[in-house]
Order: structure tokens, then C-alpha cells, then sequence
């Protein structure tokens, strides 16, 4: 196999000795917007732990997701190309025999595990251990299967994907380094809380988001026909209890947002205690100095932005994915970055870490010179966003973009409709100036450069109309 050989020669090139590769844990949660920590300048909750790492490494202000959904996003992490480009442009099934990022360091004597939530369709493939949610998974006592058994876990989803992760460190080769993706099921829909963190956050009321009244003005029919909007698309199970006695109109929607926001805020509480459970492990086995942690979501998410919830739209609270990570001695503390950084980055990078090649065929970058607060030479000012899953769930149409560093443009493909933004000046997306006179220039040179990453990239339409079949929503291949 090509994407073998090469490890292997890469392997025996090599000046690292096995014991001297630094191990890498990736800790990823699902839709925790970057502007629910703290160390972002959350206004609406505070992340102790989450700030902590990023006090002791860097934190990207510029790391953003290539197609805002969770499967797609998955599959983009393990094998550093682009939906178009591994099969998986929606929910369809993982193809677990091509090349991920787990083979290549499991083939190169990193000792892998996977915990939690997987959402691919197929079984884990280049992982020692694994031990996954079906699916969604449940947030009390939730079933994880394994390649041979599957049970039911009593406790807090989010308490367990953190001991299965820590049991792995402990029963691990000590004479390898590890690769540990510790992949939390929380603040996933329909956020269900442990109770000690839901009777907290139920006195707790949450700032309105200053987009939160958007009547989508100027902007594309797109905005308008999505329904995931606060007021009108949260349901009976998401808010887990009727509304007040004549509360109707804003009212109605400002408690549901409450009630919403409650519950997602105390899940991701429960994410940081269990950060900071992770970063105590490594401190006190002495793993921190040689172990490379990096915390990210697989997506951003709508915090009632624009009267919305969930993700999928090309707009800056969806498209930002958190990024944090600590590595001593080669990232410096307390650090930012703009650098532009994309989920499809982080596979190249982690082999870079480990002093292995990057396969040709990977369309990311590695992002090492980024975190070590050195901006690689050509690296890039731009990136390509494709969005493909509808009418399901939530009819948000089908679209592409460009982003700069300082503008977008998005287009709304089916419906043939733009939008363009100057994010230095609307930095939250407000006014669509396609239509304004004056920006006609601004608006050629983006098409033009959309269209050039469109090719660059090698993104021929193949799933544009027609989804690659198999697989729904994550399920499993097979289930012990």
C-alpha cells in the first residue's frame, strides 16, 4: 500500500528515536462554539480549565471547518482531504479503508485509541482500542459498543469518555508513544445535563446575543427558509418543559433561548471539569512535557446568533472551530494566532509532530510553524467552503464560499443567490453588501478566487446532486 510505504520511509529517515516522539491526545467536543469559552471572550460562561490550556499554549482566533456538520467534519480530521475528496459530503458512511491519519501513526509505532463519539457509520480502523457511542449516543448511562461487545455504561456520558480515556493511558505501552482521540458527545443536541451542573445553570440567565433579533434583512431566501430558529424549531424535548402561562412573541422566545442556553452552558461545564480531570492525569504521570493536547469542536455552533440554533450556514459563529493546544517546549504560552488553519490541517499536523511525512494526496497543511507562533512562508490568506446536506435537517440550502481575511462570499447554489461580507467592518454579518454599488470589483475578484480554490482543490460537483448511499445519521456498521 502507498500511503505504507511511505510511513515506513519515513520511519527509517527518521532522528527520533520511538521514545523521544512526543504523544499526542486531541480532544474533540460536539458544536462548542468558540465564543461559549471563556478564553475567547465568552460573555455568557467562564472555562477555568479551557483557559488554562490556553494560557499554557496557543489559542487560534483563525481555525475554521471545510463543511459545518459533524459527520463530514469527522471524516475531514482523520484524513486531511476535503469532503469532495473522502466520501463524506453528509451523513453518509465512513470508507474506514482508506487512509487516515490513525493508520499512518499506528503504522508507525504510535499506540492509538478512540473514545466516544465516532458518528461514521463504520467501525474505527488503525485504532488499538476503541470503545464508541452508537450513533448520537445518550447522555446517562449511555450503550458504547467495541469491536466485540457491547454494554451499557451506568453514570454521565461525559465522566466516562474521560475514564475509558485515562484507562487507555494507564494500560498503554509505556515503551510507545500515544495517539488518544478523546471525542466527547456533549454539547450535542438535546443537551442534557449531569443534575448537580442542570440545578446550577437553571438560575443562570443568559445575555442575549446581539444578532439575536436578526430578521435576516438583505440577506439571501437561504436565512429565511432554514428552521432552526429559536422560537420556532426548538421542541418540547429540547426545552424539557412547558413554557409559562401566556407567554407568547419575544417573551416566548427569549425562555426558550433561556432554557436552550441553560442546558448547553451546564454540558459544557461538565466538558471543562473533565479537561481539567485529562491535564491533571498527564501533569501528575509525568506526561505533560513530551505530550502534544489539543482541544477543539467539529464544528462552531448558533448560541441564538441570528435567532439560531445548530450549525451548518457559512457564517462565522458555524464556520469557527475553538482550537487550543499546549505542547512545552514548542508552542510558547498565552499565545494567539490569526493564521487561517482548517479541520483538513490537522492530520498533516500531527504527523509532522511525529517526524513523519505528509502523504501528497492529504489537501491540508501542517500547521506546526503556525502553533510555534512561526507563520509558514505561503501560507494561506483564503479558504473554500462547501455545504451539502439538504432538504434534511434543517433545509439550510446547499452553498459555497470563500473566506478571506478580511471578507466572505458566500453562494446559495440551487437558488442562485449571493452574499458578500466585509468582516473588518460587520464583523457579525449583518448587512450583505453584494447588491451595493461599489463593490462590484470586491465581488469579481472573490468569484474569481472561489473558483480557482473550487479547481485547486479538485471539487467537480461529485456530490452535488447525488450523496454518496450508506449509512444514516452515524449509525454503526455492525453492532456485537
Amino acid at each position: 500500500m502507498v500511503w505504507l510505504a511511505c510511513v515506513l520511509s519515513g520511519i527509517l529517515t527518521m532522528d527520533q528515536a520511538p521514545s523521544s516522539r512526543p504523544n499526542i491526545l486531541f480532544i474533540m467536543t460536539d458544536d462548542h462554539a468558540a465564543h461559549a469559552i471563556s478564553a475567547y471572550g465568552s460573555k455568557i460562561n467562564k472555562t477555568p480549565h479551557l483557559d488554562k490550556l490556553a494560557g499554557e499554549g496557543i489559542r487560534l482566533d483563525r481555525c475554521f471547518v471545510t463543511n459545518s456538520i459533524c459527520t463530514p467534519s469527522r471524516a475531514a480530521i482523520l484524513t486531511g482531504k476535503y469532503s469532495h475528496k473522502n466520501g463524506v459530503p453528509v451523513f453518509n458512511r465512513f470508507d474506514g479503508s482508506q487512509q487516515t491519519v490513525a493508520k499512518l501513526l499506528q503504522a508507525a509505532g504510535y499506540h492509538t485509541g478512540m473514545f466516544g463519539k465516532w458518528h461514521l457509520g463504520s467501525d474505527p480502523t488503525g485504532f488499538d482500542r476503541w470503545k464508541i457511542l452508537p450513533g448520537q449516543g445518550a447522555y446517562h448511562d449511555p450503550v458504547f459498543y467495541t469491536s466485540s461487545a457491547r454494554k451499557k455504561e451506568m453514570g454521565y456520558c461525559t465522566d466516562l469518555i474521560t475514564d475509558f480515556s485515562i484507562d487507555f493511558l494507564d494500560q498503554r505501552p509505556k515503551d510507545k508513544p500515544f495517539f488518544l482521540m478523546c471525542h466527547q458527545k456533549a454539547p450535542h443536541r438535546n443537551w442534557q445535563p449531569r443534575e448537580d451542573k442542570k440545578a446550577k445553570w437553571a438560575k443562570v440567565q443568559v445575555p442575549l446575543p446581539e444578532t439575536f433579533d436578526d430578521d435576516y434583512a438583505g440577506k439571501s431566501d437561504a436565512a429565511r427558509e432554514a428552521t432552526m430558529r429559536v422560537e420556532d424549531h426548538l421542541t418540547p424535548n429540547d426545552v424539557k418543559e412547558k413554557p409559562p402561562e401566556g407567554l407568547s412573541g419575544r417573551d416566548l422566545k427569549i425562555w426558550k433561548y433561556q432554557r436552550y442556553m441553560q442546558d448547553y452552558l451546564a454540558c459544557v461545564e461538565s466538558v471543562d471539569d473533565n479537561i481539567g480531570r485529562l491535564m491533571d492525569y498527564l501533569d501528575k504521570q509525568g506526561l505533560r512535557d513530551n505530550t502534544l493536547v489539543i482541544y477543539t469542536s467539529d464544528q462552531g455552533f448558533f448560541l441564538g446568533d441570528h435567532g439560531w440554533y445548530d450549525k451548518r450556514f457559512m457564517y462565522e459563529e458555524s464556520l469557527r472551530m475553538p482550537f487550543l493546544a499546549r505542547w512545552p517546549g514548542k508552542v510558547k504560552p498565552g499565545t494567539t494566532s490569526g493564521d487561517m488553519v482548517l479541520n483538513v490541517d490537522f492530520a498533516p499536523t500531527f504527523l509532522a509532530a511525529a517526524g513523519l511525512p505528509v502523504p501528497a494526496d492529504m489537501q491540508g497543511k501542517n500547521a506546526l510553524g503556525v502553533l510555534a507562533g512561526n507563520t509558514p512562508a505561503g501560507w494561506r490568506t483564503d479558504m473554500y467552503y462547501r455545504y451539502y446536506h439538504y432538504p434534511a435537517d434543517h433545509r439550510v440550502q446547499p452553498h459555497i464560499g470563500v473566506r478571506t481575511l478580511t471578507h466572505k462570499l458566500i453562494h446559495f447554489n440551487k437558488i442562485d443567490q449571493w452574499e458578500l461580507y466585509d468582516l473588518t467592518v460587520d464583523p457579525r454579518e449583518k448587512r450583505n453588501l453584494i447588491s451595493e454599488p461599489g463593490q462590484q470589483a470586491k465581488v469579481a475578484e472573490l468569484k474569481s478566487r472561489l473558483m480557482a480554490l473550487k479547481k485547486e482543490l479538485g471539487d467537480e460537483d461529485q456530490f452535488a446532486d447525488k450523496p454518496p448511499p450508506g449509512g444514516v445519521d452515524g449509525q454503526p456498521a455492525k453492532r456485537p
